[in-house]
């Protein structure tokens, strides 16, 4: 009898352990939310979503090999995700559905900054129970910082340039950038604002920072790519910035403000 109460009790520990002991499920809904679990989680069984590793994702390496679903309810409902990030993806009644059965959720918000950035670092961080790894990714973001920070007064002023033809002015993330580099932004005015060819054919920038240029099919008839444009950038490119570093507001745009400080050098 004790022999057989002893096989029961181990059959009854096999059965439990596996509910108990299963690695977290971490299911994020859009590229930027990718690069945050990650970098934060990647000991957790995760389902990234179809986008993580395009060109322009900054992790897209670590991301191969991975589970990829689409961010539906139909998707959540299969995987049973313990905790779901997100920065912009989910259809309504994915969202809905996560706060009615109480599932953890993480937001990143839509950083300026890189307090900004450093709150939504230590918000995931938090939902995914990662506090010291969070702490690691704002230590090596403060670093690539004081690595960016620029190493005289002089102020150099550069208008940010993308593909569609748009740049950004105070108030945006781009701006931090500019000034964690020791770069003076040409755009006075706040937000994200439309350049126009004709604007940089009469009042031609003295340099110029180039963003989302490395995707090749990026608004590739947009007023950024125009021959006049293209003519007024030569020999005045300050520094080429890729999209990767660009598309999300996260510890990576240190990575960007030390490549705009290394093309002042």
């Amino acid at each position: 009898m004790r022999r057989l109460a002893a096989c029961v009790a181990a059959l009854i520990c096999l059965v439990a352990v596996p509910a108990d002991a299963r690695p977290l499920r971490v299911m994020s809904l859009d590229q930027c939310a990718d690069q945050y679990v990650l970098a934060l989680r990647p000991d957790a069984e995760l389902a990234l979503s179809p986008r993580a590793d395009d060109p322009d994702a900054w992790l897209r390496e670590a991301a191969r090999g991975r589970l990829r679903l689409r961010p539906t309810l139909e998707a959540a409902v299969t995987f049973q995700p313990d905790v779901v990030v997100r920065y912009w993806g989910g259809e309504p009644r994915l969202l809905s559905r996560l706060e009615a059965r109480d599932i953890r959720t993480a937001e990143i918000a839509d950083a300026t900054d890189f307090d900004g950035i450093r709150a939504n670092i230590r918000a995931v961080a938090h939902a995914l129970d990662a506090a010291p790894r969070g702490e690691a990714l704002i230590a090596r973001m403060d670093a690539r910082l004081a690595e960016a920070a620029p190493k005289t007064p002089a102020r150099p002023t550069a208008l940010y340039l993308t593909p569609g033809g748009f740049t950004a002015g105070r108030e945006t993330l781009m701006d931090s950038i500019f000034r964690a580099a020791g770069v003076r932004n040409a755009e006075e005015r706040p937000y994200f604002q439309p350049v126009s060819v004709e604007r940089i054919a009469l009042f031609p920038p003295v340099r110029f920072v180039l963003g989302f240029f490395d995707q090749s099919r990026a608004d590739w008839r947009g007023p950024g790519r125009h021959p006049v444009v293209r003519n007024a950038t030569r020999g005045k490119v300050a520094a080429h910035l890729p999209a990767a570093a660009l598309t999300c507001p996260a510890w990576f745009a240190a990575d960007a403000a030390a490549l705009l400080r290394d093309g002042q050098a």
